[in-house]
C-alpha cells in the first residue's frame, strides 16, 4: 500500500473504504463476536460523529483507506468502541493492524503540525505531495519517523538482557536508543550499549527494521557481539541488566515487537 500524492481531498473521493478512527491514542472498532474489526462502508460522517479531520491513506484491494481524528468528547456509536491500538495486536488482522499504526502516526503528524515551525503561520495541504506547506514562508514539512536502534548483544551462549525503569520487575528486554543527529545507526548502537550497561561491542551487523507506532519511531534492529567490560547499569533509565542463556530466559517482549525477534533469533541458533 502506498500513501496517495496528495493530501487534498476532493468531495467525491471520499467513497466506502476503511476508515481508521482515532479519538485521542484510541482506536474506534467494531464490536463482533468474532473480534474487532475496522470499520468498512460509508462516510464515517453519516454515523454523525464529525470528524476534525480526514486523511487519505491509499487504496487496499481496490478501496480507499482514510484516517479521521474525532473530538474527545465524541461517544462511539452502537455497536462500535474505543480501544487502544497496541493491545489490538493478534485480535486485528495483522495488515490492519500495522495499518492502523500508520494511520495513527499520519493523524498524529498532522495534528501536531497545523501551524509552521519556523514562522508559525497556519500551515496548508499541498496540492502535488504529501506533505504540509507553510503559505507565507514556504515551509514545507513531511510526515516522518524517528529512527532508533534495537540490539541483541551476545557473549558465547548467553544474550544480554535488560530491565528498563518503566517496565516492572522480571521484565526484560534488548537495548534500545534514539539515533541522534550526526550519528550513524552503528554509532549509535556502540553509544547506546556503553551509556545504559558500560559494555564494549563489536561485529555490529544489520538483523531487520520495524515501524513501531507507539508513537512514531523506526526501529532498527542489530545483532552484536561482546567485546569487553563489566555491566555497569546507568540506573536511569536501566535497572538491572544481566547474561542470559536460552534456557533461562526471563519474562520478554511480546511478538508485536523487532524485540522479540531478536530474542528468538538468540534461542534459535544458540541454544
Amino acid at each position: 500500500m502506498n500513501f496517495p500524492s496528495t493530501l487534498n481531498l476532493a468531495e467525491n473521493e471520499i467513497q466506502p473504504g476503511w476508515w481508521f478512527v482515532f479519538r485521542g491514542n484510541r482506536i474506534l472498532v467494531k464490536t463482533v463476536e468474532s473480534g474487532p474489526l475496522i470499520p468498512f462502508g460509508a462516510d464515517i460522517t453519516e454515523l454523525d460523529l464529525k470528524p476534525l479531520r480526514i486523511l487519505p491513506m491509499g487504496p487496499l484491494n481496490g478501496h480507499p483507506c482514510f484516517s479521521a481524528e474525532l473530538p474527545a468528547d465524541r461517544p462511539a456509536p452502537p455497536g462500535m468502541a474505543y480501544e487502544e491500538l497496541r493491545p489490538l495486536f493478534g485480535r486485528l488482522d495483522n495488515e490492519m493492524f500495522w495499518l492502523a499504526g500508520r494511520s495513527f502516526q499520519i493523524i498524529n503528524w498532522d495534528r501536531t503540525h497545523q501551524y509552521c515551525g519556523r514562522c508559525g503561520f497556519e500551515a496548508e495541504y499541498k496540492t502535488d505531495e504529501y506533505a504540509k506547506q507553510c503559505p507565507r514562508c514556504g515551509h514545507i514539512h513531511y510526515p516522518n519517523a524517528s529512527p532508533a536502534i534495537i540490539v541483541a548483544v551476545r557473549k558465547s551462549k548467553q544474550i544480554l538482557l535488560a530491565r528498563p525503569g518503566r517496565r516492572p520487575a522480571g521484565w526484560y528486554s534488548v537495548l534500545a536508543g534514539f539515533v541522534e543527529l550526526g550519528e550513524t545507526l552503528e554509532a549509535c548502537v556502540a553509544r547506546e550499549v556503553r551509556e545504559e550497561v558500560g559494555l564494549e561491542i563489536k561485529n555490529i551487523r544489520y538483523f531487520g527494521s520495524q515501524s513501531w507506532p507507539f508513537p512514531n519511531s523506526l526501529m532498527i534492529g542489530f545483532t552484536a557481539e561482546y567485546a569487553g567490560g563489566e555491566i555497569q547499569i546507568d540506573n536511569r533509565e536501566i535497572l538491572d541488566a544481566a547474561w542470559f542463556s536460552a534456557s533461562e530466559l526471563p519474562q520478554v517482549p511480546g511478538k508485536i515487537s523487532i524485540a522479540s525477534r531478536l530474542i528468538d533469533w538468540f534461542a534459535e541458533n544458540y541454544k
